[in-house]
């Protein structure tokens, strides 16, 4: 699109189905870099990858010829077909419908990045599921508790 500029910064971040513990350190950063070209190959910059065992984070400056339900789509899609082609776990591979996603000025950009690449540390004191409700409520977002991801009980 000619003339279309923009500066939009987004933090994206959805779990494994069933919230199992299937992204093991052995494939994860593999599947950081998969994530990564993903993002390039539909015309986004990357800005962090990363995540931990049962989910994932990506942050992208996010183009202006899509939207993010698309993105999303596509992301999710292609990332769990590599994983079942790579065979990286027993049984068929699969992300839990929905996701979360939420936008950053620039000036918050490093500590967004930061944030994210830090996954393994912080969640050795904070679960998934609280860090997830933390971000909704921190966005002041809507939901309806019937529709989050399942979670495993804590």
């Amino acid at each position: 699109m000619p003339n279309t500029y923009s500066q939009i910064s987004i933090q994206a971040v959805f779990a494994v189905k069933g919230r199992e513990n299937l992204i093991s350190e052995n494939w994860r950063n593999d599947l950081h870099k998969y994530l990564t070209g993903i993002i390039i190959g539909n015309n986004a910059k990357p800005l962090a990858v990363g995540g931990w065992t049962d989910h994932v984070h990506i942050f992208f400056g996010m183009p202006v010829t899509t939207c993010i339900a698309d993105f999303m789509s596509v992301i999710k899609a292609s990332s769990s077909k590599w994983i079942n082609e790579q065979g990286f776990v027993k049984g068929k591979f699969q992300w839990q419908s929905g996701y979360g996603a939420f936008s950053y000025s620039k000036s918050q950009r490093k500590n967004v990045i930061k944030y994210i690449m830090r996954q393994e540390e912080h969640h050795r004191v904070k679960t998934f599921q609280r860090e997830y409700l933390q971000m909704l409520n921190d966005f002041d977002v809507e939901f309806n508790k019937k529709y989050l991801f399942e979670f495993n009980t804590e």
